[in-house]
């Protein structure tokens, strides 16, 4: 997409979320608050250059590598950035390991996007203890002890999702979910939203939930599972175009028709929804919320005021914006909610 329109979209942000604050506990049922919170930055007004530390949580799927890209192709922007990247893989005493090693190579700032929330809370509240900012992104820890965190909200995301289910199915119906990687911020946060709104509607059946590793192969398996367990399945309410995908598969292999099903902007999601014609939604989780972050990793180096908690938002896309986003060409596992230029697309 075109630099002027990326540049339009994170203006948008800017206005959209500089009045927003996390203030909530996320327990199932529990609808976030928010209020505004300006951080003062000056004490952290470092001349460059900067060397920024990211710790990664992994790159361990498609997502995870187009976000990865959004963040380093906004760092190249400013030359006088030195970029320390870490990949812990999914693990979080590697993690944690990460932060430390990235401490001592005398980062000026850490950026992270934790693995999973308690095991990175107490190390990132030490390096805040230390001195040193931290960022937060795409995944919370269970504190508020850091400068700013950026993502887009996976309660309100799962919310979204299962709000359409629920309409699809006009209140009534039996469904089962398909979540991520257990004990993931994303992946429960995603789970209690969908699960705010079900319980809402009394002749909505929750057959089962699922974890699927943010995995395709692991969506087809138990989707497939769940078909021989239930004999009855309206609705597949997934967290991820990921597992979404792969359950869609296992309804064609078991020859039953594909009941309405949610996904987000994953590529070969919308080539399944268009050649299926299937009564589908997607939801993103935008990979572009790297490249806010980074910006505010470096407003904060300049001593600029930013807020303590921003949502870049979510895109909804129904049938009618389908053909606005799928593209037969590119592969199928790419995140079509993107702003990278050509030569940063992986």
């Amino acid at each position: 997409m075109s630099e002027a329109r990326k540049i339009l979209k994170v203006l948008m942000v800017a206005l959209c979320v500089g009045a927003l604050i996390w203030q909530c506990s996320m327990a199932l049922a529990a609808e976030p608050r928010y209020e505004f919170i300006e951080v003062d930055t000056t004490q952290y007004k470092t001349p460059p250059p900067w060397r920024i530390g990211f710790a990664n949580a992994s790159i361990s799927n498609a997502w995870r590598v187009f976000f990865f890209q959004e963040i380093k192709q906004e760092f190249a922007r400013f030359p006088e950035v030195e970029l320390l990247v870490t990949d812990a893989m999914d693990s979080p005493s590697k993690q944690v390991s990460d932060v430390e090693d990235l401490v001592a190579r005398g980062i000026d700032l850490l950026l992270i996007s934790p693995c999973t929330a308690k095991p990175l809370t107490p190390i990132v509240e030490r390096v805040m203890d230390m001195g040193i900012p931290v960022v937060v992104v795409d995944r919370g820890i269970d504190s508020d002890k850091y400068i700013s965190f950026v993502h887009s909200s996976h309660y309100e995301m799962g919310k979204a999702q299962a709000t359409w289910l629920v309409e699809q199915l006009g209140g009534k119906g039996n469904v089962v979910l398909l979540g991520g990687i257990a004990g993931a911020t994303p992946a429960e946060e995603r789970i209690d939203g969908a699960m705010f709104v079900f319980n809402q509607y009394p002749d909505i059946k929750v057959l089962a939930t699922r974890y699927c590793d943010w995995s395709p192969v692991k969506g087809k398996r138990e989707m497939a599972d769940l078909l021989v367990r239930f004999p009855r399945i309206d609705g597949v309410w997934s967290g991820s175009a990921l597992q979404g995908s792969g359950a869609v598969e296992a309804f064609v292999d078991a020859r039953i028709p594909v009941p309405p099903i949610t996904g987000e902007d994953m590529n070969r999601f919308f080539k399944q929804w268009k050649t299926m014609r299937l009564t589908a939604v997607a939801v993103s989780n935008p990979v572009w919320q790297g490249a806010i972050a980074a910006r505010i990793c470096i407003s904060i180096l300049q001593g600029v005021p930013v807020s303590h908690y921003i949502d870049v938002g979510r895109t909804i896309i129904t049938e009618r914006e389908l053909d606005k986003y799928l593209d037969a060409e590119a592969p199928d596992d790419w995140f079509m909610d993107n702003y990278l230029r050509k030569e940063w697309l992986p």
